[in-house]
This record gives structure tokens, C-alpha cells and sequence, in this order.
């Protein structure tokens, strides 16, 4: 099978991942095996290809926002078919047996395993996976349109639930990229108010499109003061700006994997008044139904940018840039 593949860390404008021909994965019991057929490319990736993560045994198939088509059944796997379309996200498996596992915190559980970072990913043309960390898709979604909802909208849900914010009431976004502009819509759907901050413009106009009330600069003072926040941009100094920004009793969300060194917090200003700031870690296997039903209901929908799988690293470069508007797609198979 083609695979791009990473076998050193290194930054994204050096084209660190290389193409090859790799043996179709076997599948063990309880699996499935699935023929990638698109594949989004998540900031994730980024940090992974540039060592921003810890590193894990090279070489690494990056990639963890995965549609295909079910093509085999390990022995015993009951739940898919073969030809189903079925979805893969970062969560690729965890032990079911600490105490966060049993008590549903299963994005906590210390032994997971994380697709395209601990396993193969989907920058590749076939996967396996256990099936019960596969997601089965509604029908109506193309493929294109799905792919950014494994992570992208899944992580920007989780990140929204944790911020508190409910109907009526307002939230702040910043950065306005793939997770950004699913979570606009869910928000909007939910009934909130979505004050956006980006340094792109053209990101700033999408937010627009999308339903923000208010779009500005990180810098900028939003009219009023907002009941909670995410911060999608791995850029720690956006941190006191956020906390600032946030009314009495707010909560700040971090929705990224990685963040650069947070600046030190006037206590006062920042934290005080019941403020809270939390990270966010991973996600849950319920957090990604709850969003795929969600998606359906909204409708959610994706604006992508398709690439062939070849090209994986000039997207990458693309998208450390910031000049992708929405979410950028590989497409893998046919």
C-alpha cells in the first residue's frame, strides 16, 4: 500500500514525510480493516511530524481524521460490514480497566494508544483498528465533508462543553481554524452568541459567514465581557488576553494538544472572580457519537480544501502558515 511516512521529525519545510510501499496491515480479532478513502490533516500532525510531541518508535503513517470503507472483519468482529463506511479518530484504544476508563473518562486513561502517533494512521491507504473505537457515519455526509468531524469537530465539542457556555449566553473563539469553524456551527445551533478572534482576515470573513456576532484580533477588546472561551491556537500568550476577556464565573477552555509556554498571570485581572482555565485532553468515544448525531442535526458543514495524498507535506506546510480557510482533506484511495 502507498503510505507517507515520517521517519524523523523534523520542520514541515524540510518535507520531513516520505512516500512508500508499505504491506497491507492484517487484522487481529475483534478488528476491522478499512481502505482509507479520504483523510484530514489536523494540527496534531503538525506537531507530531515537527517533534513538538514527545516522540514516539519511528517510523510513524501520521494522520487520525480517517473515512473508508470496511474491507475486512478480524475474528469476531460483529459490529461493521463489509463495503460500511466507518470513521476513525484519535482515540485509537485504551486499557478499559483504570479508574478513569471505568469512571468514563476514558481521554484520561494513561495506557491509550493514539492513531497516526502510537499506530499507523491514515495517511495511508488501509488501517486497522479495534471496531469499537470505530465510528459508524450518517448517511447524507460525503466523505470530504466527515473527515475533519474525527478530531477537529469531536475535540471542539468536548472543548465547548467543558467552556459551560449554554444558549443565550457568550462565547469566545480563539483562532479560527478546522475545529474552530465546526464549533461556530454547533455553538450557533445551541443557541450562543460566538465572538471570534483570529490575525487572519479571511478567517475572520468565514467566521462572519458562519454566524459571529463580533470578529477581531486577539488584541482587540470584544463589546462585551464573555461567559466562557476556547483557544484553539497553540499560542500560550493568547492565555492572559482570553482570561481577561472572560466575565465573572467564566471558563476558559485549551483545546489544543500542544501550547507554547504560557506568560506568567496577574491574579487579579486573570484568575480572580471564580475564573477557571482547563485543558482539554483527547476525547471520549461518546463525545464523538454525541457530535456525529449533532453534525446530522445541525447540519453541520465542513468547508474543505482536497489534496492528494502526495502532497501531505506542502499541506502541512499550508496549514502552519495559516493559509487554509476551513479544514484541509487528503485524499487517499479512489
Amino acid at each position: 500500500m502507498k503510505a507517507m511516512i515520517l521517519n524523523k521529525t523534523a520542520p514541515v519545510g524540510e518535507s520531513p514525510l516520505t512516500p512508500g510501499e508499505l504491506d497491507v496491515p492484517s487484522t487481529r480479532p475483534g478488528q476491522i480493516g478499512v481502505q482509507v478513502n479520504v483523510c484530514g490533516v489536523c494540527h496534531t500532525d503538525l506537531h507530531t511530524v515537527e517533534g513538538e510531541l514527545a516522540e514516539r518508535a519511528m517510523p510513524i503513517i501520521p494522520g487520525h481524521q480517517v473515512i473508508g470503507v470496511v474491507d475486512r472483519l478480524g475474528e469476531g468482529a460483529t459490529r461493521f460490514k463489509v463495503g460500511q463506511r466507518a470513521g476513525l479518530a484519535w482515540l485509537y484504544r485504551t486499557c478499559g480497566a483504570c479508574k478513569f476508563c471505568r469512571r468514563g473518562e476514558e481521554n484520561l486513561c494513561p495506557n491509550a494508544l493514539f492513531t497516526g502517533y502510537d499506530v499507523p494512521g491514515g495517511y495511508a491507504e488501509y488501517v486497522v483498528v479495534d471496531e469499537d473505537f470505530a465510528y459508524e457515519l450518517p448517511e447524507g455526509l460525503p466523505d470530504e465533508q466527515a473527515a475533519p468531524l474525527m478530531c477537529a469537530g469531536i475535540i471542539g465539542y468536548r472543548a465547548l462543553r467543558l467552556s459551560g457556555v449554554t444558549g443565550g449566553q457568550r462565547l469566545g473563539l480563539y483562532g479560527f481554524g478546522a475545529s474552530a469553524h465546526v464549533t461556530i456551527q454547533v455553538a450557533r445551533h445551541l443557541g450562543c452568541q460566538v465572538f471570534v478572534f483570529s490575525r487572519s482576515e479571511s478567517h475572520r470573513e468565514l467566521a462572519r459567514q458562519l454566524g459571529a456576532v463580533w470578529c477581531g484580533r486577539a488584541e482587540d477588546e470584544p463589546p462585551e465581557k464573555l461567559d466562557g472561551s476556547i483557544i484553539f491556537a497553540p499560542a500560550g500568550g493568547l492565555v492572559p488576553t482570553a482570561m481577561e476577556h472572560l466575565d465573572r464565573g467564566g471558563t476558559c477552555a485549551l483545546a489544543g494538544i500542544y501550547m507554547s509556554q504560557l506568560p506568567p498571570m496577574d491574579y487579579e485581572k486573570h484568575l480572580y472572580y471564580e475564573k477557571t482555565l482547563r485543558s482539554v485532553t483527547a476525547s471520549t468515544r461518546r463525545d464523538g457519537v454525541e457530535l456525529l448525531e449533532l453534525a446530522a442535526e445541525v447540519p453541520v458543514r465542513t468547508q474543505v480544501r482536497t489534496y492528494p495524498l502526495a502532497e501531505a507535506n506542502r499541506v502541512l506546510q499550508l496549514l502552519k502558515a495559516g493559509k487554509i480557510d476551513g479544514a484541509a482533506v487528503l485524499r487517499v484511495g479512489a
